[in-house]
């Protein structure tokens, strides 16, 4: 078990653009605010300066590294963003609440494909302070809020005993324009993004009649890319996912993956299992990884 943490390479975006899944994530992003939104995005006045630096520092990299898809002008304190993917044309006034539709984070959640979260950099533990949340992976933004940062991870096995001590140093070294990135990996039974814990029930049938046959395309790995920045000046630590999902069958291709695939399954302790709901697809899956090997 390790963070598996490295510095975001200078040729590496912060905010990735997949850009055929763009407009359909970012209108499904939409539906589940507006069918939900104290749900998914939380973040009180008290946050705001938070959120705007927040916004201020994004924009103009997202201008700056994806030119064919955003662009920014500045014109004294007025700032008009403009999106093509979406064919949307934005004016504000960064620190001005009434200049945007929204909250700054939850406008700025409506722009990218990553769920946001802001963490308070200046008190102790990091607690979550600010976030939208549309794509979670078993858990709920309302649940998290207030919570130092290893209290967030208190239901991940063996996280806070192993990598505790680490990720608070690593927290603590952060500095802003050196931001850094990470993986996290987990397997589903579903290809949709918004797992938290309330839609069990709509896809619990999912894990019924998964077979060495068919686990390939009945099995989907979920990888979230992470990265944590610092901000300058008011110390917010961004906390960015960005979910990919595919069907196992597409990812193992080559024979190198998927023996490094089922290696990583045999060796998955059994809470680990248990919470990344890998038990009932563990046997089916590594069938069919086998199979596939002979």
């Amino acid at each position: 078990m390790s963070l598996g943490v490295r510095a975001l390479r200078p040729e590496e975006t912060l905010i990735e653009v997949d850009a055929p899944r763009y407009a359909h994530e970012l209108g499904l992003k939409t539906s589940l605010l507006a069918a939900g939104h104290a749900e998914r995005f939380q973040g009180g006045p008290d946050t705001e300066p938070l959120q705007w630096e927040t916004l201020t520092v994004l924009l103009p990299a997202m201008a700056r590294q994806s030119p064919e898809h955003f662009a920014l002008d500045v014109e004294g304190s007025r700032w008009t963003w403009r999106n093509h993917l979406l064919g949307t044309r934005t004016e504000f006034t960064p620190g001005e609440a009434a200049s945007l539709p929204q909250a700054p984070l939850d406008w700025l959640g409506r722009q990218v494909q990553e769920d946001l979260l802001l963490l308070d950099g200046t008190r102790e533990g990091f607690p979550l302070v600010a976030g939208q949340l549309c794509f979670p992976s078993g858990w709920c933004l309302g649940d998290k809020l207030g919570l130092p940062l290893l209290a967030v991870h208190n239901p991940v096995p063996q996280f806070n005993a192993k990598l505790g001590t680490s990720t608070l140093k690593l927290m603590e070294g952060l500095k802003p324009g050196r931001p850094v990135t990470r993986c996290n990996w987990a397997f589903s039974v579903t290809e949709r993004l918004d797992l938290e814990p309330r839609t069990l029930p709509e896809w619990r049938h999912l894990f019924d009649g998964i077979t060495p046959d068919n686990a390939g395309e009945r099995c989907f790995l979920r990888l979230e890319r992470q990265t944590l920045t610092r901000m300058p000046q008011t110390r917010a630590i961004l906390f960015t996912i960005h979910t990919y999902v595919a069907p196992i069958a597409t990812e193992v291709a080559a024979p190198g993956r998927r023996r490094r695939l089922a290696s990583v399954l045999r060796s998955v302790p059994e809470d680990t299992a248990t919470y990344k709901r890998l038990t009932p697809m563990l046997a089916p899956l590594l069938g069919y990884l086998e199979a596939a090997e002979g």
